[in-house]
Order: structure tokens, then C-alpha cells, then sequence
């Protein structure tokens, strides 16, 4: 692997015209892609075979003229003063002429009216979906009402839905990142060519995800996440390229030769870092749900094309660069420390190995605690941006009717014959008012053939509390005697428990196959079973107090106006499996460019301790510059309002912080110190079978033996 990367980087480094020429040509057909074939996103949450996707299905087929977005329009009168229905009924006219409006029903018809008599409910129902509707659409609705005098009207429902916008406070990331590009390399012409290396990787990619979209459904979470992911990664891999190019710059080798060996060595750690990040992310198709099956494979596909940016973009770039990549005193000839902050780190926690071990595990543990109170949910327009349309009908709502009404779930009931179906809708509603929890259960709705009605269900509290999901699975319980009809219960609370339990089921089958995968990927590359065993544990500590501080803060509520968190609630459903996929391609990021180091100084004679201080010593100023530059990226979408991005860029910023700082640059040398030789240990029958990767460069070395022509240098 070496030997082909070194020769890889040697080729771009000479054909740097070319290479740049076919990304720049690339760069220009995924923008191309994007604009002609441009797609919506979507905030449908498909979950194929669970109960809560069977309702849907059932009233997309038994209620078409239900199957378009909905708006709810709020209206309320002084405080102390009543409704008039002649003042109500020209808002409802209004709603009604609104381009797209298939139906807005008066609340005094609908007896959708409070018991004071002072707020009102409109309900609005639309003929396309929230993602086919047009920002014109959005803006007569959102108008609807504007020139009413004497009454507050407020706007809501899933027409409302929009994907959530990238922009300047994302760039606060990418702008902190390039502050520790510059301090950590000292030249603006590395730090801005490392960074523009990363771009147009994300560029490629997002530019590609993009083009698909206009034939493969997206979430609106998914380009932000890939978005996230490919700048990260993308910097982080060129930064570990390219110091490795510097260091052997400042050894003497001609431009091009080391070029070179920065890709066949540094180069393999990110081949098979990115493998790793690649597989944890491909791999959440096995929880079954499509829309996560398309965030992961987007994401993987960013990383991809970032991993093959770094081993042929960069070295070409670095040619164009030339000297210029060094400290302007490096390239005046003065000395250089050889051994940094790194070396007294690596040789502290080497020496006090078990003290350090234990305090950490010990902290890291504590830090873990509030996971154990982790709860999960689909978001709500409750945890809306405060001010916004949503958000304020959404509290009006709660304000004149009760937070229930902003939880209405469905119970589907469909049998052969309308008789049938009209008798057991009529027991479903009443066995649902018997439920605790619940507030109302309207009286059956049939369809036009009868064989289906729907009974809409009102709980007494918010679609996230944890009432209301006992109430949801109280209602199924009791329907389940039922027989003689396939009854359905369908909601935003109903979705979430499906998402959940959905993707708890998963969990397992998923960590078997990332962990056992990147395991067996890192047995190849450290030639190791304790190594990789040691990773995988160091993982769950990470993950462990991620989960922990992220509980705390996002679910509990502590420390939640530092981070802006206006509504404390249970976590979206989907991020623990996220979470954990995206943190563990990430640790092991840092685990093969730490360890690669160290298994290659081990290799070429060094004694294990050494090897390991060596590993911290070359490695700790790259893997802090690292991890602060996607600490960064990923900590500028917490800026941003929507609850599931703001909570995943949390989690990520500080799951990185904890893995590079704590576990791999603390615990990790302090373990490998404690091995010894026995961390290197592989059994000689595994030994023959496994492949030799050769990712320390040992065949490269040799291969590099025979004397090779070289400019005289003057570095």
C-alpha cells in the first residue's frame, strides 16, 4: 500500500497541471449536476414495516384528499373578550383562496373553538405535500390574516416544514479552522492551500450529492451532515499529509521525493482512517430505515472523495507550493527544535501509565452518568426557533387549548365492510377515552367506501413527554384485543417510538458489523490483536460520556442558554446510532494516525516505550491541530436554529474533543506503554494469513534502498 501511494503522490507531484486540470473539470460537472438536477429535500421519516408507517400507507391509500400538507392557523381574541364568528369567517375565506388549498374549515363548524370561547383553530388542508408546495404557496399562507385588526393570528403545521439553511454562523468554523491552520503550520500559503485542498473535496462531493438528489430522496438533515463531515475530514487529512511532507522537507529530500513518501506513509493512515469512517457510516443500512441508509451513504460518499483529494489533489498542489509550505525561518535556513510539547507529553504519561489510566476511566465514567436517563423522540415544533411562525402557533396552541393539542396522534381502523368498520372504530374511540393520558377521541371519520375511519386522538401533554408515549403505548395495547380489523396508531409521538425501537433492535446487529469490520481493518494495518481491541474499548469510553454530557445539556436542561437551548427534551431518535457510526470512523481517525506512527518507529527498531513517545512526539501538535480543526467545523452548526443539527454538531464537537485529548493522546500511550512488546503481539498462524498492508512503509523503505537521484535541497 505504501509503495503504490508513494508512487500515486509522486505522479501527481510531477503531472500537478494535469491533476489539478481533471479536479478543477470535476469540480465543474458536479456544480453542473447540482443545478440541472437539483431535487427537494424531504422531513419524511419512512420506516418500512413499522405500525406507524402501516397508518400512513393506509390513509395515503383510503384518504388521498388527507394525504397533503396540513397548516393550522391560530386565532386568538383579547384577553377577556370572545370570538366573533363574523370576524373569524373572512381569515377562513381567505385561507381557503390560498394557491394549493384544497379546504380550510371554520372552527365554529369544526367546533375547534376553546371553552372560553377566546382562541380558535383553522385547519387548512393543502393538495401537495409540505416538499411539492412553492415558497409562493408558503408566503400567501404565512399572509393569510395580515390585515385583521383586534385578534393575534398566528401560523403553523407541516406546510411550515423548510430545510434548514447553511450559512454564516456555519463559517465561523471554517474560519476558526483556518486560525489553527495558520498557528499550527506557521505559512499562510499551507495553512490557505491545505484548506482550499478540503474545499473542493467537499466541493466534488456535496456538488455530487446534490445531482442525485432530483432522483434519490433526502432528508433535509442529510447535505448537512455530508457538508459537516467532508470539511472536517477533508482538512484533517490534508493537514496530515502535509506536515508529513514538511518533516521530510526539513530532512533533505527533493520536493517531489518527498512528496512521495508523505503520501505512501501519512497517505496510508488516511486510506484507511477514511475506510474506517466509510464503514461506520455505510454500514447504518443495516438499521433498515431508508432515509438513515441515505444520510450514511451520503456522508461516506464526502469522505470518500475527500480520502482521494488528499493522496492526488494535494500533491499536486504541494508542487505549485514549493518552498513556500515552511515557516518563513525554515526556509532561511535556521534550525528547527526537534522535539516539541509532544515528547515531554509522551514521556509524562508513559511514566505515571496507571495513575493516568485510572483517573481517566474514572472521569470519563462520571461524565457517563446522566446516559443512563437517555430519551428520544422526533423533534417538535415546540423546540422551534423561538419567534418563529412554528414556534409561536405552537405556543399559542398550547396557551389556548393545551400542549395536547399540539400532539394529535390517528388511529387508522380499516376492515372489509363499512358495517364492520363503523361498530369497531366506534369501540376503538371509546376504549382510546379510557386510556389515561388522553384528553379526547373524536367520533369515527369514514371513507367514501366506509372500510376505513379514522379517529383522531387528543393527549393531555406535548408530543415529546414522556406521558404522552405511555399514552401511545397504552392506546396500542388496548386496540390489540380488538379483533376483526387491522387498527393502526400513527403521530409525531407514535412515529418516534417506532424510530426508536426500530433502531434499538439494529443496534446490535450494527455494532457487530462497524466494530467488527474496522477491528479486523486495524488487525490488517497494525499488524495487532490488542491494538484494535484497545481502540474499540477506548470508544466506548468516548461514546459513553459523549452520550452523558450531551443528556445534560440538550435533555436536562444544565448549562442549556450557554449553547442555545430554548426547549430541553428528549434527543431525536436517530442520533445515538449516528452519533456512534460518526464518532467511531472518527476515533479511529486519530487511533491510526497516532499508532500508525509509533507501530512504524517499533518496526524500524525503536523499543516499544520509545516507539510510543516517538508516536506522541511526531503526531500530538497535528492530531491537537486535527482535532481542535473539526472541534471547530463541527461546533459552528450548534450557531444553527434547527434542534437535530444544533444537538449533532454538539455532540460531534465535543466527542471529538474527548476522544483525541483524553483517549487517544492520554489513555492510548499510556495503555501501549503497559503492553510493551505485547501490544504488537499477533499469532504467527494469523500472521500468515493476514495480508501485509504495509502501512508503516517498512517495504517501502527497502524498495527506497537503491540510491535515488536528488536535487540539492536548500531546506
Amino acid at each position: 500500500m505504501a509503495t503504490l501511494l508513494y508512487r500515486l503522490g509522486r505522479f501527481s507531484f510531477r503531472n500537478r497541471g494535469r491533476v489539478v486540470a481533471v479536479w478543477v473539470l470535476l469540480l465543474a460537472l458536479m456544480g453542473a449536476g447540482a443545478a440541472l438536477f437539483l431535487g427537494p429535500s424531504s422531513d419524511k421519516f419512512s420506516m418500512p414495516g413499522t405500525e406507524s408507517q402501516r397508518a400512513l400507507d393506509a390513509l395515503a391509500r383510503d384518504f388521498p384528499q388527507a394525504s397533503g400538507a396540513t397548516g393550522t392557523i391560530v386565532i386568538a381574541a383579547p384577553e377577556g373578550a370572545k370570538l366573533d364568528p363574523a370576524a373569524v369567517a373572512p381569515v377562513v375565506k381567505e385561507a381557503a383562496s390560498v394557491p394549493g388549498v384544497v379546504a380550510a374549515v371554520d372552527p365554529f363548524q369544526a367546533r375547534s373553538v376553546s371553552p372560553d370561547g377566546r382562541y380558535a383553530l383553522i385547519t387548512v388542508q393543502f393538495s401537495g405535500t409540505a416538499e411539492d408546495l412553492a415558497d409562493e404557496t408558503r408566503d400567501a399562507y404565512l399572509k393569510v390574516g395580515d390585515g385583521v385588526t383586534g385578534m393575534r393570528i398566528e401560523h403553523g403545521g407541516d406546510v411550515l416544514r423548510a430545510a434548514p439553511e447553511v450559512g454564516g454562523s456555519e463559517a465561523i468554523g471554517v474560519l476558526i479552522a483556518a486560525v489553527v491552520l495558520i498557528v499550527t503550520l506557521g505559512s499562510l500559503v499551507a495553512a490557505g492551500m491545505t484548506l482550499l485542498n478540503a474545499l473542493v473535496g467537499v466541493g466534488v462531493g456535496m456538488g455530487g450529492l446534490y445531482a442525485l438528489s432530483g432522483a434519490v430522496e433526502l432528508t433535509s438533515v442529510t447535505p448537512v451532515l455530508a457538508l459537516m463531515l467532508g470539511l472536517a475530514v477533508g482538512i484533517d487529512y490534508s493537514l496530515f499529509i502535509t506536515s508529513r511532507y514538511r518533516q521530510f522537507l526539513t530532512e533533505g529530500l527533493d520536493r517531489e521525493e518527498a512528496a512521495g513518501r508523505a503520501t505512501g506513509t501519512a497517505g496510508s493512515a488516511v486510506v484507511f482512517a477514511g475506510a474506517t469512517v466509510v464503514i461506520a457510516l455505510a454500514g447504518l443500512f443495516v438499521a433498515g430505515i431508508p432515509f438513515l441508509t441515505v444520510m450514511g451513504l451520503a456522508a461516506a460518499g464526502t469522505v470518500a472523495v475527500a480520502v482521494l483529494v488528499a493522496i492526488t489533489l494535494l500533491p499536486a498542489i504541494l508542487a505549485f507550493a514549493g518552498e513556500k509550505v515552511l515557516p518563513r525561518r525554515q526556509r532561511a535556513g535556521e534550525a528547527v527544535a526537534k522535539e516539541g510539547f509532544g515528547y515531554t507529553w509522551g514521556r509524562l504519561v508513559t511514566r505515571f501509565g496507571i495513575p493516568i489510566l485510572l483517573v481517566g476511566i474514572a472521569g470519563l465514567g462520571a461524565l457517563a452518568l446522566p446516559a443512563q436517563d437517555l430519551r428520544l423522540a422526533l423533534p417538535d415544533t415546540g423546540s422551534a426557533a423561538p419567534g418563529s411562525p412554528a414556534r409561536e402557533a405552537y405556543d399559542l396552541t398550547s396557551e389556548g387549548f393545551g400542549e395536547g393539542f399540539n400532539s394529535r396522534l390517528i388511529a387508522v381502523v380499516t376492515t372489509k365492510d363499512a358495517a364492520t368498520t363503523t361498530a369497531l372504530a366506534g369501540q376503538a374511540a371509546q376504549m382510546i377515552m379510557q386510556v389515561p393520558g388522553v384528553l379526547a377521541a373524536t367520533p369515527p371519520q369514514p371513507n367514501a367506501d366506509g372500510t376505513t375511519a379514522l379517529v383522531a386522538i387528543i393527549p393531555k401533554n406535548g408530543p415529546t413527554s414522556a406521558e404522552t408515549e405511555q399514552a401511545v403505548h397504552d392506546i396500542r395495547a388496548k386496540l390489540a384485543t380488538i379483533s376483526g380489523a387491522e387498527i393502526a396508531v400513527t403521530g409525531a409521538t407514535a412515529l418516534g417510538i417506532d424510530v426508536s425501537d426500530k433502531l434499538g433492535e439494529a443496534m446490535p446487529i450494527y455494532l457487530l458489523l462497524v466494530v467488527g469490520l474496522s477491528v479486523l481493518l486495524l488487525m490488517l494495518v497494525f499488524r495487532s490483536i490488542l491494538v484494535p481491541i484497545k481502540a474499540a474499548l477506548g470508544f466506548l469510553l468516548t461514546v459513553g460520556s459523549t452520550f452523558g454530557i450531551t443528556v445534560a445539556i440538550f435533555q436536562e436542561g444544565h448549562l442549556a442558554d450557554l449553547f442555545g437551548v430554548e426547549q430541553p427534551g428528549p434527543l431525536v431518535s436517530f442520533l445515538p446510532i449516528l452519533l456512534i457510526g460518526i464518532l467511531f470512523g472518527l476515533a479511529m481517525d486519530y487511533e491510526v494516525f497516532l499508532v500508525s506512527r509509533m507501530r512504524e518507529d517499533f518496526v524500524h527498531g525503536d523499543t516499544p516505550r520509545q516507539a510510543t513517545i516517538n508516536g506522541m512526539g511526531h503526531n500530538a501538535r497535528v492530531v491537537t491541530a486535527a482535532a481542535l480543526i473539526m472541534t471547530s467545523v463541527f461546533g459552528g452548526f450548534v450557531f444553527m436554529d434547527d434542534p437535530i443539527i444544533k444537538s449533532m454538531g454538539f455532540a460531534l464537537a465535543i466527542g471529538v474533543l474527548i476522544d483525541a485529548f483524553v483517549v487517544r493522546m492520554t489513555l492510548v500511550p499510556a495503555v501501549m506503554s503497559m503492553l510493551g512488546r505485547a501490544a504488537w503481539w499477533l499469532p504467527r498462524w494469523l500472521d500468515r494469513i493476514l495480508p501485509d498492508l504495509d502501512v508503516e512503509g517498512e517495504k517501502l523503505r527497502h524498495h527506497l534502498a537503491e540510491p535515488v537521484e536528488r536535487e540539492v535541497s536548500p531546506v
